[in-house]
Order: C-alpha cells, then sequence, then structure tokens
C-alpha cells in the first residue's frame, strides 16, 4: 500500500499551527475554490429532514446533464474526489498512466488498490494503459487538451478518465458534450464545489456509459449525496446568469492577480480562471513570507519554485495580497 504522504492546499490548520493566528485572521489562497460562493438558499425541511428521494435524485441528474451539455449517464457523487476514489474499483488492478505533474489523489487512490502507476509528461505516452488520468484543465500548470485528441486517445487505452473539475469557466474545453457519440470507456469528472465556491456540500458528478454509471451507483449506495446538496445545485446548476456573471468575473480577476505575481518578479507557469501557479527562485521561501502575513499559499514537492494562488475574495483580501507581494 502506497503510504506517501498526499499534500493539499486546504490545509489551513498547519499554517496556524506553524505561524500562529486562528481562521479568521488568515486569507487562505492555497485552494482553487471560488471565493464568492453561489448564495445559499433557505432550506427546506425536506432537504435537511429527510432521506433524498429517487425523484430528487433524477432532478439533480438531469439539472447536471443540462449544465454539462451531455447526454452521458451522469453519477451524483459526494465530490470529485469520490469518483476519484472509485477509479481503481472500475477494472482489475494494472498498468496506470497518469499525465503529470498533476493533481495527487489521482495516482495515491490507485497506487492504494494495487495499480503499477506511471507519470508521463505527454499525452501520446498514456497509450498502451489499462487506465489513463489526464486533468482538463491540469492542476497546477492549467495545461488544456483538446477535447477531440482525448476523445481520439480512448482507443488506445482501457480506461480513459478526464477531470475536468476546473472547466467550469471553459466549457469549450469540455469533452462532456461529445461523450455520448464518443468510445464507452470513457469517465469524466466533474466538480460543483469549486465553481460554485460551495465545497462543503461534497458534490461532484461522474459522467459515462450505462454500464460504468451502473457500477459506480452501485459502489455509491442509495443516498450517496446530501438533500441540503441536492437542493442547492438544482437551483445553481440552472443558474445561467450567475454562472456568466461569474466567470466573467473570475476572468477578470486572474488577470488582476497575475499583474500582483508579475510586479512581484513572479512568471507565470499557467493556471485556470479559478488560480494561478507561479515560478519563483524559492517557492518555500515565497510561501513563508506571504504566510507571515497570514496569507496561506500551495507549494508542491516536486517543484522549488512553484508556488499556486487562489483567488482573494474581497476588497479588504486584495489590499492585504497587493501589500504582501
Amino acid at each position: 500500500m502506497d503510504k506517501t504522504p498526499r499534500d493539499h492546499g486546504g490545509n489551513l490548520d498547519a499554517a496556524m499551527h506553524r505561524f500562529g493566528g486562528d481562521r479568521a485572521q488568515w486569507i487562505d489562497l492555497s485552494t482553487g475554490i471560488n471565493p464568492v460562493p453561489y448564495p445559499m438558499p433557505q432550506l427546506s425541511r425536506h432537504a435537511v429532514a429527510e432521506l433524498p428521494t429517487t425523484s430528487d435524485m433524477a432532478a439533480l441528474r438531469e439539472a447536471a446533464a443540462a449544465c454539462y451539455r451531455t447526454r452521458a449517464h451522469v453519477t451524483p457523487l459526494a465530490g470529485a474526489q469520490a469518483a476519484i476514489q472509485a477509479v481503481p474499483h472500475l477494472a482489475v488492478p494494472g498498468l496506470a498512466r497518469v499525465l503529470s505533474p498533476t493533481y495527487n489523489e489521482h495516482a495515491a487512490a490507485l497506487r492504494a488498490r494495487g495499480w503499477t502507476v506511471e507519470d508521463v509528461p505527454e499525452i501520446d505516452a498514456l497509450a498502451g494503459a489499462e487506465c489513463a488520468i489526464v486533468v482538463n484543465p491540469n492542476n497546477p500548470d492549467g495545461a488544456r487538451h483538446d477535447p477531440a485528441r482525448l476523445a481520439a486517445l480512448a482507443a488506445h487505452v482501457g480506461l480513459l478518465v478526464v477531470d475536468e473539475s476546473f472547466a467550469d469557466p471553459e466549457t469549450d474545453l469540455s469533452l462532456a458534450p461529445h461523450l455520448h457519440s464518443g468510445p464507452e470507456n470513457i469517465l469524466i469528472l466533474r466538480s460543483f464545489g469549486k465553481f460554485y465556491g460551495l465545497a462543503g456540500l461534497r458534490l461532484g458528478f461522474a459522467l459515462s456509459s450505462g454500464g460504468i454509471a451502473r457500477t459506480l451507483a452501485d459502489m455509491a449506495g442509495p443516498w450517496p449525496v446530501s438533500g441540503p446538496a441536492i437542493e442547492v445545485a438544482l437551483r445553481a446548476l440552472t443558474d445561467t446568469a450567475w454562472q456568466a456573471e461569474t466567470t466573467a468575473r473570475l476572468t477578470r480577476d486572474v488577470a488582476r492577480l497575475d499583474t500582483l505575481g508579475l510586479r512581484a518578479g513572479w512568471s507565470l507557469v499557467g493556471g485556470t480562471p479559478l488560480f494561478r501557479t507561479y515560478a519563483t527562485p524559492d517557492a518555500a521561501a515565497a510561501q513563508e513570507h506571504l504566510a507571515r502575513h497570514q496569507i496561506w499559499s500551495r507549494i508542491f514537492p516536486y517543484s522549488p519554485h512553484w508556488i499556486r494562488l487562489g483567488l482573494a475574495g474581497t476588497a479588504a483580501e486584495w489590499s492585504r495580497l497587493e501589500t504582501a507581494l
């Protein structure tokens, strides 16, 4: 079993332990979560006091399918992470290849279930794997891959997993609208919490063929997501005005963040409308400097130079970040 520590953003407890302060004093920019979340509605009694019904789940699947413009089968799960944990169980363990560097939970989940995992730097190197993983757009460098190229890759692997957790603001990147007419060995993962800023609801979706969907549903059980998550998502996934306004704001805000980063002497590695990764002379020193201002960031064990920042949410947070940089 793989015992390699899984480092993550969002580990604000570690920052507070090392640098002091309480949660209210810190700005957590270590994740790629929208800092201006979808407004929470008043929840109904049904959502919080009763088990989700079959019709509740059907409505959620329909809303997600419409939002992601897909005719694929939709399986709601407790976050995209739940789908990542399920992937190793979809086939007999064999050779998996992960387009790297990327989100480390994909490789870790596979290794924990006995898969042999190879990190590969080019998309063509995924061919021949019994399971191939691509994050599109990628976390943390923002690399983007043409959906048609990914669909073609499926013919050369056993199972192709495309993690689209950060694709909401860039809909043209999504393979989801084409999944119904493509190979049946593709699994697309979508996160609800990142774009809508409600990571605590723990909601995500797996888009796939019917066979994969039935297997995932059997593994997830009869109530894979909560009533509050369903009720909020039914509003958010159909709120096209909010989605458009949020995409425009995120685009403006990452341009603002780039201005601050470049002014600080950093160079842009890449990113998405929800985060940016920069190259610095010493990422650990840069992280510590920001932490002294009680701003938490994300660095990576495989690079001494990369530092990733999410977006500030308020005028006061932006001012503090500008001062610190």
